[in-house]
């Protein structure tokens, strides 16, 4: 206790600054190894690097304390950049992006993106949830503060929609949200 109490007084004395909370981002194939040892859901943030409302919820709601505890939690955390060079191996397949252009602006879109479509169309940002089996749970597009993500984190990440359907579940949902 002394000890605690002696350093905590060194940090604020110095000006130090404690460690931040953040989301364990991981590889989608570092998620897919991790799921076999400790099956939890997988939550995929398909972003771009020129996507304004994605650069927003990086900024306002994947820094939100709440949002942070809930996803390290509840969900193995995949940052997945819809218009990367990288191949990505998915349940025995390899996507690559085959238009990917390092000059362009928009540099081609990447063959694991199609993994965030909703009725045939890809936005970003767009939030992917998968079972611990790796199945589809959903596609989530558009962005979401922490206040519209806690619900869809909690019907997901507490297995909700197993037991019914979302709108049934929104309806009666509480918010945690200090």
């Amino acid at each position: 206790m002394r000890i605690t109490l002696i350093l905590l007084a060194a940090v604020v004395l110095l000006g130090a600054k404690t460690p931040e909370k953040k989301i364990n981002w991981i590889t989608i194939e570092e998620a897919q190894e991790l799921v076999k040892k400790e099956p939890r859901k997988i939550l995929i943030d398909v972003y771009t690097e020129w996507c304004g409302p994605c650069k927003m919820m990086m900024r306002n709601t994947f820094t939100n304390a709440w949002v942070i505890d809930n996803i390290n939690e509840n969900f193995y955390a995949v940052k997945f950049n819809a218009e990367g060079p990288d191949p990505v191996t998915f349940k025995g397949t390899t996507y690559i992006n085959e238009n990917y252009n390092a000059n362009a602006v928009r540099k081609g879109t990447h063959q694991f993106a199609g993994i965030a479509l909703s009725n045939g169309k890809l936005a970003y940002p767009t939030i992917v949830y998968l079972d611990e089996e790796l199945e589809l749970l959903s596609a989530v597009q558009g962005y979401m503060t922490p206040e519209k993500i806690e619900p869809v984190l909690t019907f997901f990440g507490e297995g909700h929609y197993e037991k019914g359907n979302w709108d049934e579940f929104n309806a009666t949902f509480t918010s945690q949200l200090p």
